[in-house]
């Protein structure tokens, strides 16, 4: 096919207007991007067309012709996905542009090419071939890459028209393709040859660590191996174990720059020569190997570390042993999450490594050995971590969507902990294919009717290990034994020593109470054995895995355990002289012998024995550590005893120290539990219950089963229950009021809120320069740091000796900070002026220059007050001395002034004049009678002309030069007239003329001397100094208002405190830059928002509200501050302009959670280490300059790699690294996607960031009978393509590969974001990780103080390191509404004051998935950054922390840092997010985390660690419980009749217990425990007057609705989730909430978790308002009830309440046409729940499909009681008559049954005749309403029904139906198979329909009253956005209109 015939007629019209529908391709920049995955390889030949189309269009076109026949080669038959549109579309553009090109060329097409690419060589390659720069040196890589392409393309046309290549070519493609392979896009380090002369290659670490890996002496190279220039050790463990190429270069430069950082920080003097230091490979090595090094340990082997004799080998014996582990961790993909099972294959490769370099010779083959995989291309990948991934992958398999149960599959700790025993080694190497491991459960979940089919390799599934995860709440008792077992022999006690004696807790003391409370043993033996049985219950499925020694430690436990249940009790009885009761019954069955108390007591102490000694040992923690890790076999049976022992969780003991500290801590918070249980809900309880046990009831209002039960059993259990649920429940409380008060102080010890007003910050200011230096300046080295708490609580801070440089630096900081507010739009550009420091240091000046803020006005205050002195000095001097920035301003104007005219005036004459004056002036100054000799009322004169003259100086304009010279002659007029009044000698020979000159005729005018003649005006030398210095001095002069208020943003403002704050905290000291530990920061995402589009932001909702007027009125400063700074008055000025639209999505887009506010806020480090490594590398010279001068000559800097600004990003290069894991972004960039568009120009905006992404690609099928497509995974790596040198390709924004690694299989195996991070954790480098989320934000001034908190990593915080520094946030979404408000002031509770405590004292703060730094080595060789099974790791961050601390880590948090963080604003958003935690909660509580944790802790820390993880949300269900015991319990008094019989009783009438029961459940309801932390840690940081005032105004927002309503949330799926599963990822979405909620997707959301619940306690409090007798006391009543009614109000009405535009009429009316059509809509497949209530139902209740037999019988207990009010409520009808037969009871279930056949005859009805006989489907219906009419009649006519009976009908038999209801939905497919699950259908939408008409009632009576819409906008959002949402309902939401609302 010849390139020149192609489409030589013009193509037919209809085809060309198929093209641009044709995914628009060609006409897009990203059209190079948009090509089909199985096409990956045209991709780099289109983008060469359109990087040459402008200059050359023919070449373009014909690099597109050789795209299209490439694309047809790989693809003929275009099976791939999309590569027939691709082709087509391409094949299209062709035609077209053949016609085109065809006109403008000049020779043949192979001419044609050939010239062109003769041209390009010479202006691209030859030209920057010397090139040195970094950017040229990126350039120039690109240019050979083309200039490949283009060969191939030049080579394809000459083949065609049969010319051949010319030499010249030929040889210019040789050096190419050379260099081709030598350029290879790089990541941070170049490696290439060319590439050493760059400022990061000249460090001499990075070439010691470049030569010591180069070191390949001596190493066996495999045969037929060709040797390369520059090879190294990781090409020779390439060659030898087949790695992948990118992996390799990616571990490289790893390796390289990790080796480096240690060697400088270690080391910061190095040799001339470059040498790697062995100390530095040695700290690297042993933090990488020491968990392999552990695990050989424990499992008895020795490592296969082995290193050799002679020394010279050595180094390069460890590099290659540490080569050899990371390349095997950066291509193990998801095995990174198993780190023993890499320990596994390090084992043995590093044993073949060594094998290989000692030259060993297999016994079998008599050869010497060779890696047992070969070192093929790619052999690793396939024949070790495939086989494994498979295994992994087909377990996950087996998990279906979270609908198995957990003990069906092996999640990754599984099959981890696989490699914890010695068996692991029976896989063998190479591993067996039919090794137990590699079985799949899959076979056995297929449940095949005939057993014989089924397939042998099930029986040898490996099953469980270690560990099974059951549903089921006995979790939360097996892994908090020890606690549930202590809380319950205390309320025993606590009961025992009530109910006796006294009831004083000294009647302990008393012989036979103590007798009794000794019985508590007892109770302890019984709890043992329920726990060895429970334990021997949730392992039995994990029982095969499991050793003969942990089978038999299981077994033991039980045995003893039931012996001492024996034991105890006998010699308990036999302890009694005249035993009564129990003891009576034991000693009847063993005979009557004498007593022997003695026995008892030997028993016990028996008994004790293990505790006595757990006791002692944790009074010496570090005997139990080394008890814990030892290997000895006789400490080992020791421990084996009171734990299995286990990899994990060995020796977490802390330091003597931190145990007294959580101890005394616990030892308060329980001495005030028990004696608030003691002496408020237990004591005063027993006196009533003894009273009513002795009461005998004779008359029951209902059928009584149990006429005869002895003591009122059932009333005591009624009173009781809810007691008893509280005394479990209030130590979450106590825990809330204790951590608030410990909290608080620990916040005031470290200096919180020391700072937290503008006037504080000014009051300190002067010693802000000292803290800044102390803080982020590092030390010299002669320096000695102040340590201790003596030097923490009193740290002064002096302005240091070294005045000049210390000031420079500061300033240069400060500045940064200040220009970071403007270019955020958090300041005005007065504001600026006002707060900026000079940038050039004046070092005439000899005084530190304030930021004009401080001293603006006081310098015409200082005048008008020296005017008025009259020489009375004493009150100015009074004033002075008080006002040091009155002093700094005048100073300063003065040394100023005279500076400025000084430099003016070059005229001898003149000179001599003003030195006179100043030494004038400065001799008065210095005599101090300045203001009694000169003349000062004539200052403001002198002062007008000085303004005048700085303004002249300001516009610095040679026309204004005569003017300056008039102004200066007044000035000294004044001062020598007016001022001073002597005269001046030197100013009497010195006049305009010569004066004294005898000739009285006229001087020449050339001749006359001009006074201030000769200036040096305009100013031509730094300029840029002078104007900053003259600005400053102007502002100084004119500034009249106090700048009392700037910053007046109230963001600024906290900023600032907070920032200056933390300088005067305890905080590390800096090093320099070169000596930090360097570090990268991982964010993981997925589709959120990356920028807003101009579309999005404009878009208004059906309010007429866009989000950008949102924003407008939220963030007005802002906006105007913005305005201001594009220099355009409103937002219509901005539209059209393409470059400001830019800006305006950005300024949108960093007010909201989208990943551009990330990615600025993350790149802050980056510039944060610029400037700081500037102030460490600048000379003095430099320094005074300021870095702005050094940032300003960028060029030129650029160009000279040794220039200090090429250094400084030298240095941040290799300190710092930002990946962002966009796991979408390949396909995104097919599709076209403007998320990879925004993801791109976030690329090009910032060159050092790099976008981590998985990569599929469809691999066209080898056989082509097959049209299947094989997918293969990469893991990439990209960067922006610099700028090309053309100018004229300045739009084209490019990405290129800098690694692709290839995975075996897809990546996302468990839950997405682990995954997602653990793909890209490989690209990041450094010794220390921070993992940020999608939704967080950082500052500039905090970028500042990243090297400080990296230095905690190398300080001992209790007995070890860190391995995870927690830093607090800021929630930035406070401002969006009410909600948000609340939110973040609960989060920041959390993250503050909360985590403080966790991390200190208590010892058990985790990681929140919050900005944590994590020591990268540590975590990178134990698992990762977070935890990744399906479902049971759902909160994937907090097993982090989990692992962190059981595998030895120390987990702390510092509050001199803080991040931003966003937060859900609107209710259904808070809602999703605070149901997945309660899920992820639910899952954790199942976790073997948990159980490990809790069993591993000592006592107190497993306290700590309850209550702050699941007990949490484990009390929170217990409130809720709290209420429906009480509540049944009162139920069953009420219609029993038993509390009409009682109610003379004190118990029952006035129960003083019971209702400080209630008010402690109130407490936690209306978010007490939330609002302690909060207020206290707003008062330590903002004023207590300030947290009284928030907590009133949370008060009027309704704060107590929302966290009621949050209650409820948590409870229900936390509930569920330990129940039936159904733990899932609910996304929120993170936008703005301005939106209006439907009534049916509240209902949808709300129904099962709040609604139904809701209902439920409101039938009960009516039930108990009825018939209920005992509080009839309005005041008793409300007190006790008070509360659930609010519960009851909240759960049901406030997704109304706080729903946008909730209560307007026509929402609601449409709200109702929806639900409609909502609950009328037929279900079925495909059909999603959002537009069906059948389809919703369904899927309501699918997790009772999956929940198993366990979970389908605890539903079914669970809605029996519902039938408790038909039961209770016929024998209360006016017609039972006061019958107690139960026969009244069983009649009435005929009405149910009438009903239920009522409603089958009319299903039935409506299916058969509703369409084809419509008229006997209306009889029918007719029959039925009748029929009721009729027995309603009857009833009421005959047995003389009331109303009232029929009120308590509906509540009778409601709840019977709701009942069946459920039990059908558990019993599921026995209903179907009775044919009755469509009656149940039909039953359940009546219910449906009943409950959304009581909802949408009370909200549709309320909308017709306008002022509460208006009332809950108020409420909802602030004034500001109430205001502008008015406005813009008014204008009708018409955009037109915006500039006025703008206005307003």
């Amino acid at each position: 096919m010849s390139y020149n015939t192609r489409g030589a007629e013009p193509p037919p019209q209809r085809r060309i207007l198929r093209t641009q529908t044709a995914g628009n391709l060609g006409e897009s920049m990203m059209d190079s991007e948009v090509v089909p995955s199985s096409l990956v390889e045209i991709a780099p030949i289109l983008r060469v067309a359109n990087e040459v189309e402008p200059t050359n269009q023919r070449v373009a076109y014909l690099c597109r012709f050789y795209a299209f026949e490439k694309a047809h080669r790989i693809d003929p038959t275009s099976s791939g996905r999309g590569v027939r549109q691709f082709k087509t579309a391409l094949l299209q553009r062709l035609e077209r542009e053949n016609e085109i090109t065809l006109k403008g060329r000049k020779n043949s097409d192979a001419r044609e090419m050939q010239s062109f690419y003769q041209h390009y060589y010479r202006k691209y390659i030859q030209a920057l071939q010397n090139a040195a720069d970094k950017d040229d040196r990126a350039r120039l890589t690109k240019a050979y890459q083309t200039a490949s392409v283009l060969f191939e393309v030049l080579r394809a046309v000459n083949l065609t028209e049969s010319v051949d290549v010319a030499d010249e070519i030929l040889e210019a493609q040789k050096n190419v393709e050379e260099k081709t392979e030598l350029y290879v896009p790089y990541n941070i380090l170049p490696l290439d040859p060319d590439s050493s002369n760059q400022a990061i290659m000249k460090y001499a670490e990075i070439e010691a660590s470049v030569t010591a890996l180069r070191n390949t002496r001596g190493l066996p190279w495999p045969k037929g191996h060709k040797k390369k220039k520059d090879e190294d050790i990781l090409d020779w463990l390439q060659a030898m174990f087949g790695f992948q190429k990118d992996n390799v270069s990616n571990q490289r430069e790893h390796l390289i720059l990790l080796l480096a950082n240690v060697h400088i920080r270690q080391f910061p003097r190095p040799e001339q020569q470059p040498k790697l230091d062995d100390r530095a490979l040695t700290e690297v090595m042993k933090k990488l190997f020491k968990n392999y090094k552990k695990w050989c340990k424990y499992l008895g082997r020795k490592s296969s570390l082995w290193l050799p004799t002679i020394q010279q080998e050595v180094q390069q014996r460890k590099l290659l042993y540490m080569g050899l582990y990371l390349l095997i961790w950066g291509e193990a993909a998801n095995l990174r999450f198993m780190p023993e099972c890499l320990c596994y294959i390090y084992h043995h490769m590093a044993f073949e490594l060594y094998g290989m370099l000692a030259g060993s010779v297999s016994p079998t083959t008599g050869e010497n050995i060779k890696p047992a995989y070969g070192g093929e291309n790619e052999a690793f990948l396939r024949k070790v971590v495939t086989p494994i991934y498979k295994t992994v992958a087909e377990e996950a398999r087996g998990i279906r969507e979270g609908k198995s149960k957990h003990s069906h599959w092996r999640n990754y700790d599984d099959l981890n902990e696989y490699f914890w025993s010695v068996d692991c080694f029976r896989l063998g190497w190479p591993m067996r294919a039919d090794a137990d491991f590699f079985c799949h459960p899959t076979k056995q979940l297929r449940y095949e009717k005939n057993d014989d089919e089924r397939p042998a390799i099930r029986d040898r599934w490996v099953g469980k290990i270690a560990f099974v995860e059951i549903r089921s709440f006995w979790h939360i008792f097996r892994s908090f034994d020890r606690m549930w077992s202590f809380f319950i022999l205390s309320l025993q006690a606590m009961i025992i020593i009530a109910w006796n004696g006294s009831g004083q807790p000294s009647s302990i003391f008393e012989g036979h109470t103590f007798k009794k409370v000794l019985s508590i043993f007892i109770t302890a033996a019984i709890l043992k054995l329920a726990q060895a049985v429970l334990d021997i219950i949730m392992s039995w499925k994990a029982r095969q895995s499991m050793t003969l020694h942990v089978q038999l430690r299981y077994i033991l436990k039980a045995v003893t355990a039931a012996a001492w249940v024996i034991v105890l009790p006998v010699t308990y009885a036999y302890s009694w002289d005249n035993a009564s009761g129990f003891a009576q019954t034991i000693k009847g069955w063993f005979g009557n012998g004498s007593s022997s108390p003695s026995l008892f007591l030997l028993a016990i102490l028996i008994y004790l024995s293990p505790n006595i000694l757990s006791a002692v040992l944790f009074l010496f923690p570090f005997i139990r550590r080394g008890l814990e890790r030892s290997d000895y076999k006789i400490v080992r049976f020791i421990m084996w005893w009171s734990q299995p022992r286990l990899y994990v969780g060995r020796g977490m003991q802390e330091n003597a120290v931190s145990i007294f500290k959580y101890t005394m801590y616990w030892v308060l918070l329980l001495a005030a539990k028990l004696a608030f249980s003691y002496y408020v809900e237990i004591k005063p309880l027993v006196g009533p219950t003894k009273a009513i046990m002795r009461v005998h009831i004779t008359v029951y209002k209902w059928h009584e089963f149990f006429p005869r039960a002895k003591s009122n059993i059932g009333v005591v259990i009624a009173l009781w229950a809810p007691i008893v649920l509280v005394y479990f429940m209030d130590t979450q409380i106590w825990y809330a009021i204790f951590s608030t008060i410990f909290g608080g102080l620990y916040g005031a010890f470290r200096r919180l809120g020391e700072i937290r007003t503008l006037g504080m910050l000014r009051n300190r200011f002067e010693s802000f320069p000292g803290a800044f230096n102390d803080c982020l300046i590092p030390m010299e080295n002669n320096e000695k740091p102040k340590k201790g708490l003596k030097a923490t609580l009193s740290r002064k801070f002096e302005v240091p000796s070294n005045k000049e440089k210390e000031a420079a630096r500061f300033a240069q900081l400060w500045n940064k900070i200040i220009t970071n507010f403007r270019e955020e739009d958090l300041i005005s550009n007065r504001e600026k002026s006002l707060l900026l420091m000079p940038y050039w240091a004046d070092r005439d000046l000899d005084l530190i220059q304030w930021p004009p803020f401080l001293l603006a006005s006081k310098l015409p205050i200082a005048l008008d007050m020296a005017k008025d002195s009259n020489g009375r000095d004493h009150e100015l001097k009074k004033r002075l001395a008080t006002d040091n920035y009155m002093v700094s301003a005048v100073c300063e104007c003065y040394a100023s002034c005279k500076n400025i005219i000084n430099y003016l005036v070059k005229g001898k004459r003149e000179k001599d004049v003003i030195n006179e004056i100043f030494s004038n002036v400065d001799h008065h100054i210095n005599e101090d009678n300045l203001i009694t000799e000169l003349n000062m009322s004539a200052l403001p004169g002198l002062y007008d002309k000085f303004v005048q003259l700085i303004e002249f100086l300001k516009e610095n304009k040679k026309e204004d030069k005569d003017e300056v010279v008039i102004v200066l002659l007044d000035m000294l007029e004044v001062v020598t007239r007016d001022i001073m009044e002597d005269p001046l000698p030197s100013l009497l020979d010195s006049s305009h003329g010569a004066s004294h000159v005898t000739n009285e005729g006229m001087t020449p005018l050339d001749q006359q001397y001009q006074f201030f003649g000769d200036l040096r005006f305009p100013v031509k030398e730094d300029v840029e100094a002078w104007t900053e210095k003259i600005t400053r001095l102007h502002l100084l002069l004119t500034e009249k208002e106090t700048a009392m208020d700037v910053p007046s943003n109230l963001e600024a403002r906290r900023r600032l405190s907070f920032f200056s704050n933390s300088l005067f905290m305890d905080m590390p000291a800096a090093p320099k830059v070169r000596n930090m530990l360097s570090f990268s920061v991982l964010t993981p995402y997925f589709k959120e928002d990356v920028l807003f589009s101009i579309d999005g932001l404009e878009e208004p909702n059906e309010d007429g509200v866009s989000i950008l007027f949102y924003l407008q009125k939220i963030f007005p400063d802002e906006w105007n501050n913005f305005l201001e700074r594009v220099n355009r008055r409103s937002e219509e000025e901005i539209k059209g302009n393409a470059g400001l639209e830019e800006e305006l999505r950005l300024w949108a887009s960093y007010r909201g959670q989208t990943l551009t506010k990330t990615v600025r806020g993350m790149m802050y480090y980056r510039q944060a280490l610029e400037l700081q490594a500037f102030l460490d590398m600048a000379k003095d010279e430099e320094l005074m300059k300021g870095y702005k001068a050094a940032e300003s000559n960028t060029e030129e800097h650029l160009r000279n790699e040794r220039s200090l600004l090429a250094q400084c990003q030298a240095v941040a290069d290799m300190k710092f690294s930002f990946v962002v894991s966009c796991q979408q972004y390949g396909i995104d960039k097919r599709s076209g996607h403007r998320r990879a568009q925004d993801i791109l120009r976030l690329m090009t905006t910032y060159p050092s960031l790099r976008i981590a992404y998985i990569d599929e690609v469809e691999k066209t099928s080898k056989d082509k009978s097959k049209k299947v497509e094989e997918k293969v995974y990469y893991s990439a790596l990209v960067k922006a393509v610099p700028k090309s040198v053309d100018s004229s390709d300045q739009g084209q924004n490019l990405d290129q590969v800098i690694y692709r690694i290839k995975l075996p299989g897809p990546a996302i195996l468990g839950e997405g974001k682990p995954e997602n991070q653990n793909h890209a954790i490989i690209f990041t480098r450094g010794e220390s990780l921070q993992t940020i989320d999608m939704n967080q934000d950082n500052y500039m001034e905090e970028a500042f103080k990243m090297r400080n908190l990296l230095q905690e990593f190398l300080k001992k915080h209790g007995v070890r390191n860190p391995t995870i520094l927690g830093l607090r946030e800021h929630i930035f979404t406070g401002s969006v509404s009410s909600l948000a408000w609340f939110m973040s002031n609960q989060e920041t509770s959390f993250v503050t004051i909360g985590q403080r405590l966790l991390a200190n004292p208590l010892k058990v703060r985790f990681h929140y998935g919050h900005p944590d730094v994590f020591d990268r080595l540590f975590h990178l060789t134990r698992g990762g950054v977070s935890k990744a099974s399906k479902i049971i790791n759902l909160s994937e961050d907090i097993f982090a922390g989990f692992n962190s601390t059981l595998r030895g880590g120390n987990v702390t948090h510092h509050e001199y840092i803080q991040v931003g963080k966003g937060r859900d604003v609107g209710l259904n958003q808070i809602s999703l997010f605070e149901a997945k935690i309660a899920n992820g909660n639910g899952e954790q509580t199942m976790s073997r985390d948990i159980y490990r944790l809790g069993h591993r802790f000592d006592f107190f820390r497993m306290l700590s660690f309850y209550f702050t993880t699941v007990g949490f949300y484990f009390s929170t269900l217990l409130t809720v419980l709290t209420v429906y015991i009480f509540l049944y319990g009162r139920l069953y008094l009420a219609l029993s009749g038993l509390e009409q019989g009682l109610s003379t009783q004190r118990a029952i009438r006035d129960n003083k217990p019971l209702q400080v029961a209630l008010a402690s459940q109130s407490f936690v309801q209306i978010g007490f425990l939330m609002s302690l932390p909060m207020m206290m840690e707003i008062g330590l940081e903002r004023g207590f007057r300030k947290a009284f005032t928030d907590f009133v105004l949370m008060q009027l927002q309704l704060a107590p609705v929302f966290f009621t309503f949050s209650l409820g949330t948590k409870t229900h799926y936390f509930g569920r989730t330990l129940l039936h599963g159904g733990a899932r990822y609910r996304e929120t979405g993170r936008g703005f909430v301005v939106f209006h909620a439907k009534f049916a997707d509240n209902y949808r959301l709300y129904s099962r978790s709040h609604f139904v619940k809701g209902i439920e306690l409101m039938i009960l409090l009516l039930v108990y308002q009825i018939f209920g007798h005992s509080y009839r006391g309005v005041l008793a009543y409300i007190f006790i009830t008070i509360s659930m009614w609010f519960m009851v109000g909240t759960w049901l009405f406030a997704p109304f309440l706080f729903n946008p535009s909730g209560f307007e009429w026509q929402k609601i009316v449409d709200d109702w046409t929806d639900w409609n059509k909502w609950m009328s809509n037929r279900g079925g497949i495909g059909v999603p729940p959002e537009k069906s209530w059948e389809s919703w139902w369904e899927k309501e209740q699918e997790h009772l499909y999956y929940s198993g037999m366990r979970g389908t019988i605890f539903e079914i207990l669970l809605s029996l009681r519902f039938f408790i009010y038909q039961y209770g409520l016929v024998y209360q009808l006016t017609i039972s008559g006061n019958n107690q037969s139960f026969l009244v009871y069983g009649i009435s279930w005929f009405v149910i049954f009438g009903v239920l056949l009522v409603i089958k005859i009319a299903y039935f009805g409506r299916n058969r005749y509703s369409t084809t006989r419509q008229l006997v489907f209306r009889l029918i219906k007719g029959f039925i309403f009748l029929g009721f009419l009729g027995a309603l009649i009857t009833l009421i006519a005959v047995p003389h029904m009331t109303f009232q009976d029929i009120i308590v009908c509906i509540l009778a038999f409601m709840p019977t139906g709701w009942g069946l209801l459920q039990i059908a939905q558990a019993s599921r497919s026995l209903v179907k198979r009775a044919g009755l699950w469509d009656s149940v259908k039909t039953l359940a939408r009546g219910y449906e329909i009943i409950m959304g008409l009581v909802l949408f009632t009370p909200v549709a009576f309320l909308a017709w009253f306008p002022f509460v819409s208006e009332f809950q906008t108020r409420m909802l959002f602030n004034q500001a956005f109430s205001r502008g949402l008015q406005i813009s309902r008014i204008l009708g939401g018409q955009r037109k209109d915006h500039a006025s609302s703008n206005k307003e």
